[in-house]
C-alpha cells in the first residue's frame, strides 16, 4: 500500500510560517488554492502540476513556484512519487520585504515562472528547513528566511499593477468571493451569489471562474478547508470543526481535506499540536 505522509506545522518565525513535510506515492490533488504562496523543494521523485493554464514538471532540486490564490493542481510525475518541503509566505511577508528592499513601497511579488532551477536558493532554503528542525534560533532561522524571500522576490518576481476596476462586475464578484471566505458554514445558493453580483446564474459561474480560474463551488470548498486548518490547530474536535465549517458530516470533511492537502485532519491536527 502507497504510504502518503504529510506534516503541517507553523514555525515561530516571521509571525508564524506554516511549513509542509510530504513524501507522497499515488497522491493526487484536486484544483485548489492556498492564501499563501507556495515555495517547494523537490527532494526526491518529482511532482507535475498545473498552474496558470500549462502542465508543470518539477524534478528533483527543482523549486516549485506558485503565487497566492494561483489554481494548481499536484500528482506524481515518477513511479516513486515524490518527496518535498514547502514554506507559505504570506503575502504580509512579501509586502514587508518589499517595503525594507524599496524604502516602504509595497510590491507584492508575482511569479511568473511555475518551476526553477537555482541551486544557491535550493541550498538556501535546505538550510532554512533544517534550522527550523533543529530548532536554531529565531535571529538566526528569520536572518536567513527574510534572505532567501528576498531573493526570491527580487530574482524571479515582478509587479502587476493592480488593475482599476474596469468593471464593476469585478468588485461584485470579489464581493461575492469574500461572502464565500466569511461564511463558510453557510449553504449558500448559486442564485443568491449571482443576486450579489447581478447576472444570471449562468454568467455569474462563467464569470467568477474566469476572473479567479476556479468555480464557485470549488472555491467555497477551499475557503472551508482554509478555515477548517485554523480550527484543528485551534484544538477544536474533528466533527466540530466539519459542522463549523459548512461539510454535510464528518465523513464528506475527510474527503475533501485528504484530497486536497494530502493528510487526513485527524493527522494534520496531531502534527500541528505536537510542532
Amino acid at each position: 500500500m502507497a504510504k502518503e505522509q504529510a506534516k503541517y506545522h507553523y514555525a515561530d518565525v516571521l509571525n508564524g510560517l506554516e511549513i509542509v513535510d510530504a513524501k507522497y506515492e499515488r497522491q493526487t490533488f484536486s484544483k485548489h488554492v492556498h492564501e499563501g504562496y507556495t515555495i517547494g523543494l523537490i527532494e526526491q521523485g518529482a511532482q507535475r502540476f498545473y498552474r496558470s493554464g500549462a502542465n508543470h514538471v518539477a524534478a528533483k532540486n527543482s523549486i516549485i513556484l506558485v503565487n497566492a490564490d494561483d489554481v494548481h493542481t499536484g500528482e506524481t510525475a515518477t513511479a516513486g512519487g515524490w518527496k518535498y518541503k514547502a514554506i507559505y509566505p504570506t503575502v504580509e511577508h512579501f509586502n514587508q520585504i518589499s517595503k525594507d528592499l524599496l524604502n516602504n513601497q509595497s510590491l507584492t511579488p508575482y511569479f511568473k515562472d511555475s518551476v526553477i532551477e537555482d541551486a544557491r536558493i535550493a541550498a538556501q532554503l535546505r538550510c532554512v528547513f533544517e534550522q527550523i528542525e533543529n530548532g536554531a534560533s529565531k535571529l538566526l532561522t528569520e536572518t536567513l528566511l527574510y534572505s532567501t524571500l528576498a531573493q526570491l522576490a527580487s530574482g524571479y518576481g515582478r509587479h502587476v499593477e493592480v488593475v482599476k476596476a474596469a468593471s464593476v462586475d469585478v468588485q461584485k464578484l470579489k464581493l461575492a468571493r469574500e461572502f464565500l471566505d466569511e461564511y463558510t458554514q453557510v449553504n449558500v445558493s448559486l442564485e443568491q451569489l449571482a443576486n450579489v453580483v447581478g447576472c444570471s446564474k449562468f454568467h455569474f459561474v462563467r464569470q467568477f471562474s474566469q476572473a479567479f480560474g476556479i468555480t464557485p463551488h470549488a472555491y467555497q470548498i477551499q475557503a472551508r478547508l482554509i478555515k477548517a486548518k485554523k480550527m484543528l490547530r485551534a484544538g477544536e474536535s474533528i466533527i466540530d470543526t466539519a459542522i463549523g465549517c459548512g461539510f454535510h458530516d464528518q465523513s464528506h470533511f475527510n474527503r475533501h481535506f485528504k484530497k486536497a492537502l494530502g493528510t487526513t485532519p485527524k493527522q494534520f491536527q496531531l502534527t500541528s499540536l505536537l510542532a
